[in-house]
């Protein structure tokens, strides 16, 4: 274990791809992923070191960085921001070269949470699973990860989902200019397409081209069509300055994808207007980022989405979800499509219509 952006980690690596995670917390980040000659590493790192902010803020702010699980998602009244899981200390089960497994218990003593990172030669992916155990009763929940979108030039970033079937800016005032919060879409609106998504003053914008609207921070959710044969997973991708991010999941887990739009919109402690050119790109089961209260409402039961699962305490619930890079041309544009290539790999198609392949089990989102 070593200090990394000022928190312990603990690291793992295969020979493609270094991955650490925070013992508090049990955030991802930072990950580098080798890709032929060079090293990327998308995941986003706070814009401020542990040590910097006011220590009586949440710790999940202290050490802010790539992706980690909320349970259950946004506030509540018994425990810290998205949960114990995004804020407390973990502890090591167990660890060796290629992956680790942490736990933590939830503040109600009874759930039980472990953490499963690992990695795999000549793959440049990282395989995530949580385990449930213990949890009694109706919850929302959600992966979390941010990617830096801070040295990328306006609008130059790719954003895509796999086809969805409702989608919203946030209902309700997702940043409130009381407390020195700008959002630039419109509340409550709802879209058919990310490059037409209403803005509060007139007209759309083009959700697919990132960093763009500085100075605010937005948030929408997209619901994901279910699973088929031919189309056994949902997707998000991110096309960056020659590679793509991409994050499968199994859409029966987590039915929706939240973009977290944060560039620059918030004023106040920690973010103070610093926190520029970041999209969380969130797989949940939730009612956008409100917390379970809200979620247990099941507000989207007449469009047939839920909000929030039922856990009980014989049962263990695996959540699971892989993230990874490949690399692409120069003209691959906005990706279109993911799909399965074999029970190995998978092959994803850029809107110039190129494809590259990746080495990934897709099939272990889904337990196979």
């Amino acid at each position: 274990m070593r200090s990394i952006h000022g928190e312990n980690s603990d690291t793992i690596a295969s020979d493609l791809v270094e991955a650490a995670v925070t013992r508090r917390a049990g955030h991802l980040a930072p990950v580098t992923f080798q890709l032929g000659d060079r090293e990327v590493s998308p995941y986003a790192l706070a814009p401020w070191q542990p040590g910097e902010i006011d220590q009586s803020l949440p710790e999940l702010l202290t050490v802010l960085r790539g992706d980690f699980l909320c349970f259950p998602f946004g506030g509540s009244a018994e425990r810290p921001p998205h949960g114990v899981t995004a804020n407390l200390e973990w502890s090591l089960v167990e660890k060796d070269e290629r992956s680790i497994r942490l736990s933590i218990r939830d503040v109600d003593g009874r759930a039980t949470f472990e953490k499963h990172l690992s990695l795999r030669d000549g793959e440049t992916a990282v395989y995530q699973e949580h385990v449930i155990s213990g949890a009694d009763g109706v919850f929302n929940y959600g992966n979390h990860p941010i990617l830096d979108f801070s040295q990328v030039p306006e609008g130059a970033g790719r954003v895509s989902v796999s086809p969805f079937r409702w989608a919203s800016v946030y209902l309700g005032l997702f940043s409130n200019p009381e407390s020195r919060e700008y959002g630039a879409l419109k509340p409550g609106a709802t879209f058919t397409d990310l490059r037409e998504v209403p803005l509060a003053n007139g007209g759309t914008t083009d959700l697919t081209r990132y960093p763009a609207r500085k100075g605010f921070d937005d948030l929408v959710m997209m619901v994901s069509e279910p699973a088929t044969a031919e189309q056994p997973f949902a997707w998000s991708a991110v096309v960056l300055d020659g590679y793509v991010w991409f994050s499968l999941k199994n859409a029966a887990d987590f039915p929706a994808t939240l973009f977290w739009i944060s560039n620059g919109g918030r004023h106040a402690e920690p973010w103070n207007g610093r926190h520029f050119g970041r999209l969380g790109i969130e797989e949940v089961c939730s009612h956008f980022s409100d917390g379970p209260d809200v979620a247990r409402e099941d507000r989207l039961a007449s469009q047939g989405i839920p909000t929030a699962r039922k856990f009980t305490p014989e049962e263990k619930v695996s959540l699971r979800i892989v993230q990874g890079v490949a690399a692409v041309p120069a003209d691959f544009g906005v990706v279109t499509s993911i799909r399965p290539h074999g029970s190995d790999a998978i092959e994803i198609i850029g809107e110039s219509e190129n494809a590259v392949f990746s080495n990934v089990n897709w099939g272990f989102i889904s337990g196979i």
